[in-house]
């Protein structure tokens, strides 16, 4: 008598690994290791991942003290100028991101998700930011505005005076940065555990900010990690004398007829960095479709420059500026 073979046992072993991929949920690809022997050789080959911080579980962990864990990392982020003298982000714990994507041989292209953002803005403000990193900063681009208004032009809120806004624009700018360079030292352990990563992105539930490593960045990292060049500071990674180059409306109508007001766009790079041409396209590409990569390219070019752009700004000058401005 011939027994029954199952449906699954006739697919071959590549279009289930095209079904893991498309998945890409550690929570969910975790769960399948335990429907069969086949499926737990293979979930560790699937090489593209999502994993989201506060919800990722595995036989050994447990979700709420990986929230704790991460939320201690990000808690020096709030102090904009004092980074945590003693951070705990090179305390390896059993479910720390590092120890939970051991379980997979093969990633190449990996999306972690924060469960919430780095900043504290005042109400009404919001902030976008997107950063290339290798082993340090390679670019940052900011937008920011204040609200709002429908097509009528009309808000509940009273209207906004920006007289010493630059003060604000330099610290929200500020700000991105000290974010975004946190997240980049939470990735360490990460990018040294994986040497066939090929794509690297790191982003919060908000939607706030994303931190971003191509293929060259990763191997940058990796050879920064083996070389003991990996610089750090306070549970961030130390970023380079840039350059600001900024540009501020105090209204932007998007093509529905919705206002936004105090737009604030800031590229961020080091001084070593390209140019104008250069600025321009990372700005448009930064944030993709949506309202935020209209507003982008809604907003005059980048060429006015404020007093701070003409020269490179080092990371100790950073809490002298905004503390000259108070």
């Amino acid at each position: 008598m011939i027994e029954a073979m199952d449906g699954f046992d006739r697919l071959p072993d590549s279009l289930i690994l095209l079904i893991f991929n498309s998945i890409s949920d550690i929570k969910a690809l975790i769960r399948c290791r335990s429907v069969s022997k086949r499926f737990n050789s293979l979930v560790p080959q699937t090489e593209s991942l999502s994993l989201k911080v506060d919800c990722v579980i595995s036989p050994e962990s447990d979700s709420d003290s990986l929230f704790t864990l991460f939320k201690s990392l990000l808690k020096s982020i709030h102090d904009l100028f004092k980074p945590d003298p003693k951070p705990t982000a090179r305390n390896q714990t059993q479910n720390s991101p590092a120890r939970i994507l051991s379980q997979f041989d093969r990633i190449r292209d990996l999306q972690i998700e924060l469960p919430a953002g780095d900043l504290k803005l005042e109400k009404g403000a919001v902030i976008k930011w997107r950063a290339e990193f290798g082993k340090s900063l390679k670019s940052c681009v900011i937008l920011g505005f204040r609200r709002v208004a429908n097509p009528e032009g009309n808000s509940a809120d009273e209207e906004i005076d920006f007289t010493g806004g630059l003060k604000t624009r330099v610290v929200w700018a500020i700000s991105a940065l000290i974010a975004a360079s946190a997240r980049h030292y939470l990735l360490n352990d990460v990018v040294k555990g994986h040497r066939e990563m090929e794509r690297l992105v790191l982003v919060d539930r908000e939607g706030e900010g994303t931190v971003a490593m191509e293929k060259e960045g990763l191997r940058e990292c990796r050879e920064a990690a083996r070389g003991g060049e990996w610089e750090e500071d306070g549970g961030r990674t130390v970023v380079p004398s840039v350059r600001m180059r900024m540009r501020h409306e105090q209204r932007v109508q998007l093509k529905d007829g919705v206002w936004m007001e105090g737009v604030t766009l800031v590229v961020v790079r080091p001084c070593s960095g390209g140019g104008d041409g250069e600025d321009a396209e990372l700005a448009l590409g930064a944030f993709g479709g949506g309202i935020y990569g209209e507003a982008v390219q809604d907003v005059p070019s980048l060429g006015l420059e404020t007093k701070e752009q003409g020269r490179c700004v080092s990371e100790d000058e950073y809490g002298r500026l905004t503390a000259s401005r108070r």
